[in-house]
């Protein structure tokens, strides 16, 4: 399982920005998919999840309204879309999937908002 994130970069009070997960090494249309992400200091925590067909979607209370997840099945890729960003935001995001008992994770992309 490999998981590959991008798009992470600095960004201003109120911008955007868009992350993607690149995935392989598993069936990927048929796992959830969630990011989650780490602010220095900080635990690690669940931003927002996506059902395996795409249907459903949850959101951390702390980004609802902002952040949009997305998946496109024949790319095997999984999006954040993330708006109105907050300095509160800055932290490292992270890819995550859940394959029988083990959870993968990817590298991480830094997202660091100014004020």
């Amino acid at each position: 399982v490999q998981l590959v994130e991008s798009g992470g970069g600095l960004v201003q009070f109120g911008g955007s920005l868009s992350l993607s997960c690149a995935a392989s090494g598993f069936a990927f249309s048929s796992y959830g998919l969630n990011w989650y992400r780490q602010a220095p200091g900080k635990e690690r925590e669940l931003v927002a999840g996506i059902t395996r067909s795409g249907s459903s979607t949850n959101y951390a209370d702390s980004v609802k309204g902002r952040f949009t997840i997305s998946r496109d099945n024949a790319k095997n890729t999984v999006y954040l879309q993330m708006n109105s960003l907050k300095p509160e935001d800055t932290a490292v995001y992270y890819c995550n999937v859940r394959v029988f008992v083990t959870n993968y994770w990817g590298q991480g992309t830094q997202v660091t908002v100014s004020s």
